[in-house]
Formats: C-alpha cells, sequence, structure tokens
C-alpha cells in the first residue's frame, strides 16, 4: 500500500486534473520552480502555457484568474503565505465570487485558491502566520481545510472541478503528514466525516488539530468517550452531521487554529446551541483574542492551541453539566 505525503497529495490532485481537464491551468509566484514544493513537476510535464509564473503583483494575477475563468479556464492559484489572501479579498469576494450572483448565475468563475502552508509551527511570524478561512466563510467562499493527505487530494480535486470560487487552506502543521493511500478520490465539498466514534463528548477539530484530537481521545480513553469530528469543509459547513453527533454525546468543545473573537469556533458552538439541548457547556480552544504569531518558535507555539488545552477544556466539559 503506498505512503503518501499531505504534500504529494496535493501535487498528485494538480497533476490528475490537469490531465483528465485541459481548461485547468496553474499560476502564481515561483511555481515553476515550486517554491512551496507543491507544483513540482509540472512544468516540465505541462509546460509553460499551464504552469504560467506571475509577476509579484497578487491583486494582479488573482484578477487575471477570474478572467480567465470567465473565458473558460478553471485557473489553480497558489499563494505562498496565507496572509496574502488580505491583498485579494476585494479580487476574491467581491469579483469572483460575486460575480455569479449577481448575474443570476448567467456566468460561473470556476477558480481554485490554494494555500500550502496556512498558519505556522516553525516560527514563521506576524505576517506570515495566519489562518483567515473564518473570513472567506463569512462571506459564503467555498472553504475547505483538509486534515489528511487522502483529503487533500479529494477535496482538491473537488475544489477544482467546482464551478464557483473555491479556497483551499493547506495547514503547515499538517504538510509532512503521511498515510497509506490506495485509490485518492475526490471527497465531496460540504461533508464532514466522525474521525473517531464516542459516546461522550464531540470534538470538533480543524485541519491539522484533527491528529492532535485523535491523540488526546486516546489519551482519555480510560477515562472518556470522546468522538473526533472533521469538518473538512468550513463553508458550507456539515452541521447536520455535527448535530447528530453532538445529539448523542451532550457535550461540544471545538479546537481550532484561529483566533477566538469571532473565529469559525464561536460560530460552529453558537449553531449547535441553537439546535441542541447540551448537558453542559460547550467550549472553545483557540488562539487568543487578536493573536499575532511571534517569531520565536517557543513563543509561536505557545499561542496556538494545543494538546494539554484540548484535554484540559474535555475534563472541564465532561465534569459540568
Amino acid at each position: 500500500m503506498p505512503r503518501l505525503s499531505y504534500r504529494r497529495a496535493l501535487t498528485r490532485a494538480l497533476a490528475d486534473e490537469m490531465t483528465r481537464d485541459e481548461s485547468v491551468v496553474v499560476l502564481g509566484e515561483d511555481i515553476r520552480v515550486a517554491a512551496a514544493n507543491v507544483t513540482t513537476g509540472l512544468l516540465k510535464r505541462f509546460g509553460p502555457e499551464r504552469v504560467r509564473d506571475t509577476p509579484l503583483s497578487e491583486q494582479a494575477f488573482t484578477s487575471f484568474a477570474t478572467g480567465a475563468a470567465l473565458a473558460g479556464a478553471r485557473p489553480v492559484v497558489e499563494f505562498q503565505i496565507p496572509s496574502l489572501l488580505f491583498l485579494v479579498f476585494e479580487q476574491i469576494v467581491n469579483h469572483a465570487h460575486k460575480f455569479p450572483l449577481m448575474t443570476g448565475g448567467q456566468c460561473a468563475v470556476p477558480v481554485t485558491y490554494v494555500v500550502p502552508g496556512s498558519g505556522s509551527r516553525t516560527g514563521w511570524a506576524g505576517q506570515h502566520s495566519d489562518h483567515p478561512y473564518a473570513l472567506f466563510a463569512h462571506v459564503g467562499v467555498t472553504t475547505v481545510v483538509p486534515a489528511t493527505p487522502a483529503d487533500a487530494y479529494g477535496l482538491l480535486v473537488s475544489a477544482i472541478r467546482c464551478d464557483d470560487p473555491v479556497v483551499v487552506f493547506a495547514p503547515a502543521g499538517a504538510l509532512e503528514l503521511r498515510e497509506d493511500v490506495t485509490d485518492p478520490a475526490p471527497v465531496p465539498l460540504g461533508r464532514g466525516v466522525v474521525r473517531r466514534p464516542g459516546d461522550d463528548v464531540t470534538v470538533v477539530a480543524v485541519g491539522h488539530l484533527v491528529h492532535d484530537a485523535l491523540a488526546v481521545a486516546e489519551e482519555l480513553s480510560g477515562q472518556a468517550s470522546v468522538e473526533v469530528f472533521d469538518p473538512r469543509t468550513l463553508y458550507p459547513f456539515d452541521f447536520d452531521g455535527l448535530v447528530d453527533s453532538v445529539s448523542r454525546t451532550g457535550r461540544l468543545v471545538v479546537v481550532d487554529d484561529g483566533n477566538r473573537s469571532c473565529g469559525i469556533a464561536g460560530e460552529i458552538v453558537a449553531t449547535v446551541v441553537e439546535r441542541v439541548r447540551l448537558a453542559a457547556p460547550p467550549r472553545r480552544v483557540t488562539r487568543p483574542d487578536g493573536a499575532v504569531l511571534p517569531f520565536a518558535p517557543a513563543l509561536d507555539r505557545a499561542v496556538q492551541p494545543g494538546r494539554d488545552q484540548l484535554t484540559a477544556a474535555i475534563q472541564l466539559t465532561l465534569k459540568d453539566g
């Protein structure tokens, strides 16, 4: 059974879709030399017309991708760091996302925006370490955060095939993960998955934190039965699947490597509370309010949610109610 890394899963998804559909093109800064190690080999295989290096102007090439999509292409735009999305929020949200809606579906803008290395694990400092996926979920752009190599492949494939803009966040904390993958396949957008069944509390974990949640669930297995729910897509969110889980366990903890205020964790908690009567107050494990990650690696990791915080939140939730 072949081992597949998360990073190589993204590469394979790009190559497979470019082979399947000649309208798929890839563009971004330094992608021909594979600066992020995601587009490795694509230039040699598909040529310079479909693997396009761009000038150092994110607004320009993001707008170019919108125009190319309107003209019939299916562009995939790579952003080397997540903070670049702040520069192109206008182009993604006000243009690519809204054109189909404001024309009554008379046009499609099938652009995929890939962020390989979102967040931080190795001291990328304040201007390179954000996880701004809650912003795109807020405005209604399809937003996915794969946790595993199989999902990195499957969700990227589905994003490329989608006729609407999709932002794919590939967390830095997941890029080197490996797993056995025999037959990678598309993963439906908007459908979560229970990674570990349990009876006492549901833990919703976003992206790479799924693996921390699974480790904590195993550590606590002698004390409690912890269910781990991986949403995979943050918008549209699989609230029906999550509500089914929480209705059985009666307790909810959310762990998310985003800032606390107005983050996706708060939205998950609010929506579940509207639909389920919980046995104990829900809890969030996140970055602090307004967090800006320091450069020093120890401080970088200290600001991010970890296993100890998640363990404490689960234990407090189990004691309540």
